[in-house]
């Protein structure tokens, strides 16, 4: 079967029961076009020597892979949709297929799909996925790990065969089915499904299962000790992932309750972007009309859907405990921001109040110039050891702009870290890899047109290439 010796696969989810998810049988397609396999996740799981005809079998026939799940589950929950409650969502065109132990830390790993057909969950929808929407899932999972975003990762594209009818593209369009692989798919919207069937105690089970599975360091005596301080360490998660985002210059576009996952990671890509220039209304939804989650609004967006899952625990734990739990999530926003921001120039933590100054002044000048975004980071990382680089950029008049003199003065304190690689050709460019809408319709088109997938591949080797010479 070509699986590596270090593969071990779970069927853990599976032990919650009948109230937490469905069985369900995948959609039948007919073809099979393998367009991406993840190589570098499936050495993380012992897949990595499976050959292609296998990997279709278990990604694309969704055949079992030994010793998980037999059959797939199609996970239920609830959720606000731009802040109205929605009791009628649940997996519609995905399941839980696998879940598998990664090799190298030993954690649990979901293995779930989107595209996959119907489940009792679908309504009127046909549970497919367009090709399109694999082609940028795949880009934005990609782009996101390089930039040091905790995301789920894109595991496996496979083109179906199918042509699909979109209001929102060109139809009929290609079809596909994605799997992707995250630390969980519990969603805030699962604990929400509880809390409105008045599940008390479904609430506390779905609890303590995700403290033991994933959180074990968390577990308390007693119930409203558990939801306390479950709550605060979901709070710091989310707030690292906002502030990741945030330094990516990032827009999810749909931070819906339904889609923040409570281990911490981004997940679900729909309509997103990524900043040409800095711009808090800058929206990645067309149907985001009010700009509720624009670029600038992450952070508030963020923190009103804790509150969401705060509400679950009230049956189980005293408000002001809760509320002291939900106190967490904005120091910890402000910690990670700078941090984030740190990570992105390479340079190590001065200080508290050093790091924050710096992540200020950059994020002022920014502001101010409207500077383009992945060039300024680029064109600085490393701080001032990139002084000479940065003056032979294509946004080197920007760094003349008065307001640029506070990020200048700032770098002089910040050492790099000790593993920088400005000698890496990557940093012989003059401009960086980026993931604007441009770069993603410019992939698009010759796929569309003429199923050339050349610059798709190129540009996942030149996120690559991005990815080793920002690792430190």
């Amino acid at each position: 079967m070509s699986f590596s010796p270090a593969y071990r696969a779970s069927k853990s989810h599976q032990a919650l029961g009948a109230d937490f998810y469905d069985i369900v049988a995948p959609a039948q397609f007919p073809t099979h076009l393998l367009r991406y396999r993840n190589q570098r996740w499936a050495a993380r799981t012992g897949l990595e020597d499976l050959t292609d005809d296998r990997w279709v079998k278990h990604f694309g026939l969704f055949e079992p892979l030994p010793g998980s799940f037999e059959q797939p589950l199609a996970l239920r929950y609830h959720g606000h949709q731009f802040r109205t409650y929605n009791p009628h969502l649940g997996d519609g065109r995905g399941f839980l297929f696998a879940q598998l132990y990664d090799t190298q830390d030993g954690r649990l790993l979901d293995l779930a799909t989107k595209g996959s057909g119907q489940t009792p969950w679908s309504r009127h929808a046909d549970g497919r996925l367009t090709l399109k929407g694999g082609v940028r899932e795949v880009l934005a999972t990609e782009m996101l790990e390089a930039l040091g975003v905790n995301t789920s990762k894109s595991f496996s594209l496979i083109e179906t065969g199918e042509e699909l009818e979109r209001g929102d593209e060109p139809s009929p369009t290609r079809s596909s089915v994605l799997v992707r692989l995250s630390h969980s798919h519990i969603r805030i919207g699962t604990f929400q499904r509880f809390l409105y069937l008045d599940e008390v105690g479904n609430i506390g089970r779905l609890l303590d299962y995700t403290i033991t599975t994933y959180m074990p360091e968390l577990w308390r005596e007693s119930a409203p000790e558990r939801a306390s301080a479950f709550l605060e360490e979901v709070c710091r998660r989310v707030a690292r992932m906002g502030a990741e985002w945030m330094a990516a210059g990032f827009v999810h576009g749909v931070l819906n309750t339904d889609n923040i996952n409570v281990t911490g990671e981004s997940f679900d890509y729909g309509p997103w972007r990524f900043l040409p220039a800095y711009d808090p209304a800058f929206t990645a939804a067309y149907f985001d009309e009010t700009g509720l989650y624009a670029f600038g609004r992450q952070p508030d967006a963020l923190l009103w859907n804790l509150y969401r899952l705060a509400e679950c625990f009230l049956p189980i734990a005293e408000q002001s405990k809760l509320e002291a739990s939900l106190s967490a999530f904005q120091p910890a926003l402000h910690q990670e921001f700078p941090a984030a921001i740190l990570r992105r120039l390479g340079l190590r933590s001065h200080s508290p109040e050093r790091d924050a100054q710096l992540a200020r002044s950059l994020w002022a000048f920014l502001h101010n110039t409207k500077a383009p975004f992945e060039q300024t980071f680029f064109d600085w990382y490393g701080g001032v050891k990139s002084l000479g680089r940065a003056g032979q950029s294509p946004s080197a008049a920007f760094y003349a702009h008065p307001t640029f003199q506070d990020f200048r003065d700032a770098l002089e304190d910040f050492e790099p870290v000790s593993r920088l690689k400005l000698d890496h050709p990557y940093f012989a460019r003059l401009t960086p890899c980026t993931m604007l809408i441009d770069d993603v319709e410019a992939i698009w088109e010759p796929i569309a047109s003429r199923d050339d997938w050349t610059a798709f591949r190129s540009k996942l080797e030149d996120i690559r290439t991005m990815s080793e010479a920002y690792a430190a």
